[in-house]
C-alpha cells in the first residue's frame, strides 16, 4: 500500500470542501425556486406581450417599464362567475402584500367604465383596474378563459400561469408570491 504525502491530502480536503460548497450553493438556489401551489402552472418562459393601458382615472401602466420587478397580470370580466368569486381574495392579497412583490395589475377585458365601476364597488372597492378597451392586450395574451393570471419575472418573461379562480390570500399562495424576488 502506498502512502500519499501531505500535499495530496490537502488537495483532497480542498476538493471535498469545493464539492460541499457547490452543493450548499446549489441547494440554496433551488430553495429559492419554490414549487407553485395547486392551480399555478409553470409556464415555458417566453417574453410577455407588452401592453400600455390606462385606468378610469387616466393612470397608465406600461409592462415594459415594469422590468426589474415581478408582475401579477390578471385578466377578468364582470360577467365571469369565477372572477366574481376571486376578486375579494385579490383585494385581500393586495392589502397583505402591499409593497412586496409582485406588483398586481388587473386588466378588464373590453367592458365599459360603468360596468367596471359597479363590479369593483360591490366586490373589491379598494382595487383599481386597467382597461383593455379594444381587447388588443387580451388578444395578444390569449388567455384560455377567465379569470387568467400570469406571473411575469423581472426580465419580462411569463413564468407562471393560473387559469380559473384561486384563493390568492391563503398561506400557500401568499408564501409562493412572497418567495418571488426581484
Amino acid at each position: 500500500m502506498t502512502t500519499r504525502g501531505t500535499g495530496y491530502r490537502a488537495y483532497l480536503r480542498l476538493a471535498m470542501f469545493s464539492c460541499l460548497l457547490s452543493l450548499l450553493l446549489t441547494g440554496n438556489s433551488m430553495a429559492a425556486e419554490t414549487s407553485p401551489p395547486a392551480g399555478i402552472l409553470v409556464y415555458e418562459p417566453g417574453l410577455a406581450p407588452l401592453f400600455r393601458l390606462s385606468d378610469m382615472d387616466g393612470l397608465t401602466f406600461d409592462l415594459e417599464a415594469a422590468r426589474g420587478h415581478w408582475v401579477f397580470v390578471h385578466f377578468w370580466a364582470s360577467w365571469c362567475g369565477p372572477c366574481r368569486e376571486e376578486m375579494p381574495a385579490i383585494q385581500r392579497l393586495d392589502k397583505i402584500l402591499q409593497d412586496d412583490p409582485p406588483e398586481i395589475v388587473l386588466i378588464n377585458t373590453a367592458e365599459d367604465e360603468d360596468t367596471i365601476f359597479s363590479f369593483l364597488a360591490e366586490l373589491a372597492p379598494e382595487l383599481s383596474t386597467y382597461m383593455d378597451r379594444d381587447g388588443s392586450a387580451t388578444e395578444a395574451w390569449q388567455p384560455r378563459g377567465l379569470p387568467a393570471t400570469y406571473l411575469v419575472d423581472p426580465q419580462g418573461r411569463i413564468r407562471y400561469q393560473a387559469l380559473g379562480g384561486r384563493p390568492w390570500d391563503e398561506p400557500d399562495y401568499l408564501d409562493f408570491l412572497r418567495a418571488l424576488k426581484n
